[in-house]
């Protein structure tokens, strides 16, 4: 068994169509293009969109919508969560690294935290924002909310 002796599974590769290899080919004289007209010729290619001459639906229906370019997308991160990685880490301090070695968040992540869930231990938790009842449940449990 060497290098010379490798091929693919039995089925595993089919053969290509081979097109415009003469009469006996079945896919000769035309090339499996048809006749005439223009998809029938060399370099044709339709952009995307087009739909024979007909006004494209991307044109005939109105623009519509507004996307904010400054609008800042927070990962949500409940307090409930943050008590499961207290307990699970025992530590009493969390931060973005901390939540970025447990998985929770990305590293471009900017992370706000909600007041989802109950708070018993007391943190010093520090995030990009806070919701107010984020706030009032760590503040409640004797801790720190610390707004980077």
């Amino acid at each position: 068994m060497d290098l010379s002796n490798l091929k693919p599974a039995k089925g595993s590769v089919k053969k290509g169509k081979r097109i415009g290899r003469g009469i006996g080919s079945g896919k000769g004289r035309t090339s499996a293009r048809g006749h005439k007209g223009q998809k029938s010729r060399s370099g044709y290619s339709r952009r995307s969109g087009f739909e024979g001459g007909q006004m494209p639906i991307h044109r005939r229906l109105p623009k519509f919508g507004f996307r904010n370019i400054n609008r800042k997308e927070y990962k949500a991160v409940n307090i409930e969560t943050l008590e499961e990685i207290a307990a699970k880490l025992s530590i009493d301090t969390i931060n973005i690294d901390v939540l970025i070695k447990v998985g929770v968040t990305s590293k471009k992540d900017l992370v706000k935290i909600l007041g989802n869930g109950e708070l018993k231990s007391k943190l010093e938790v520090t995030a990009h924002g806070f919701s107010k009842s984020a706030v009032e449940a760590i503040e409640k449990a004797g801790g720190k909310a610390i707004k980077l």
